[in-house]
């Protein structure tokens, strides 16, 4: 999780808040006690420097909340409504809690919430592509779409409060939990709308909570760990392999089969007869080639599943792929192997051709020769004679 505060606030090095509450205090004492208007009357120099100093910082901080505008990764507490063209009521939510960038709101409110400040009420036109797309919106188990597709919608939304959240926030069971099932579950949204890359980033938003190490580095050696009991470091490792197994499925569908391979392997390291594991790398083996390989796991979960015939059906399917892939490797072999042989006869005819081409030059220089012999003894005769 984004855990760095802002770098972009210029006032993170004020004076400590405790020491302004202790002035603030002492200033309000005195102004009870009745001895003056002016409540720092009686303080030294050097106090009254604090005073004026602690109330400036006030105001400065008072100014501070107001202007600013909610960073990736902070929690924003929210109101928004929205309405079809025709002025039907689709979404509604008050103090609607989200982080922002997390896809936890459409895409359009997502982009549109860092530009706000803290009371400001916006209305947002938010185009089909920013909102629900060509799939629209559906209730679970109904067949009528809630938003129909391709869909233009306007909300009404107030930013009613900003919190950055550091790690003393982020230490309790509770928190944990509730923040990693919400991105769980919305994650899942995605993915049964196809939209993998979404349902990945926020599978990946849902491990970094359910965890039971808080990564402040200011904890000490050996004591990263959160202060749990048994009963909550369980549940926060079993949700932990549920998120993997589901992130895992998700990089399936996108080919991402190394990145699919390392997710499963969190779960069986844990739980090495977990069956949607074993199933999911038997398809991640097979995505990668190996037939084999996945034949010999999803075998393992027929055995683990006796009565799964999703599995069964797998296996078959499996089976004749790998007959196939064997066919084919014989007739690649076979096809080398005749071209090796080929490529040998030829080799021996080029072996063989040079000396039949010697005796014929041979031969033929015989024949010159004895030409030559024969027209030089007549040459040789009718010049004598």
């Amino acid at each position: 999780m984004d855990t760095e505060k802002s770098s972009s606030s210029s006032f993170e090095d004020l004076t400590n808040a405790e020491d302004t509450k202790d002035i603030r205090k002492v200033a309000a004492e005195e102004a009870a006690s009745g001895d003056g208007a002016a409540p720092a009357a009686g303080l030294d120099e050097d106090k009254r420097a604090a005073q004026e100093d602690a109330e400036e910082q006030a105001e400065i901080e008072d100014e501070w909340d107001v202007d600013r505008r909610p960073l990736r990764g902070e929690l924003v507490t929210l109101n928004f409504t929205g309405k079809l063209d025709n002025g039907k009521v689709v979404e509604e939510e008050k103090n609607f809690q989200c982080h922002v960038g997390d896809y936890e709101v459409v895409q359009g409110l997502d982009m549109v919430v860092p530009m706000m400040q803290v009371g400001e009420v916006a209305q947002v036109s938010v185009d089909p592509r920013f909102g629900y797309g060509s799939i629209g919106l559906k209730k679970d188990g109904e067949s009528e779409y809630l938003v129909p597709p391709d869909s233009h919608l306007t909300y009404e939304i107030e930013l009613l409060d900003i919190k950055y959240e550091d790690f003393a926030d982020l230490k309790s069971f509770e928190i944990l939990r509730k923040y990693g099932t919400r991105k769980k579950e919305r994650a899942n949204f995605f993915y049964k709308r196809l939209e993998f890359t979404t349902a990945i980033h926020l599978y990946r938003r849902a491990l970094d909570f359910l965890d039971n190490r808080d990564g402040d580095p200011e904890s000490e050696f050996d004591k990263e760990d959160l202060e749990l009991s048994n009963s909550d470091t369980q549940a926060l490792l079993e949700d932990r392999l549920i998120v993997y197994n589901n992130l895992a499925m998700t990089q399936i569908k996108i080919a991402a089969f190394d990145a699919a391979l390392q997710s499963v392997e969190h779960v069986l390291r844990c739980q090495p007869n977990n069956s949607k594991a074993l199933y999911r790398k038997g398809r991640i083996l097979e995505g990668k080639a190996d037939t084999q390989g996945a034949i010999k796991l999803l075998q393992k979960v027929a055995t683990l599943e006796p009565d799964n015939r999703a599995v069964q059906s797998d296996l078959a399917r499996l089976f004749i792929k790998a007959r196939r892939e064997e066919h084919n490797e014989k007739e690649m072999y076979q096809k080398m192997l005749g071209q090796a042989k080929k490529m040998e006869q030829k080799t021996a005819t080029r072996q063989k051709q040079p000396l039949v081409d010697n005796s014929k030059l041979k031969l033929l220089g015989y024949l010159m020769g004895s030409i030559l012999i024969g027209v030089a003894g007549v040459a040789i005769y009718r010049y004598k004679y």
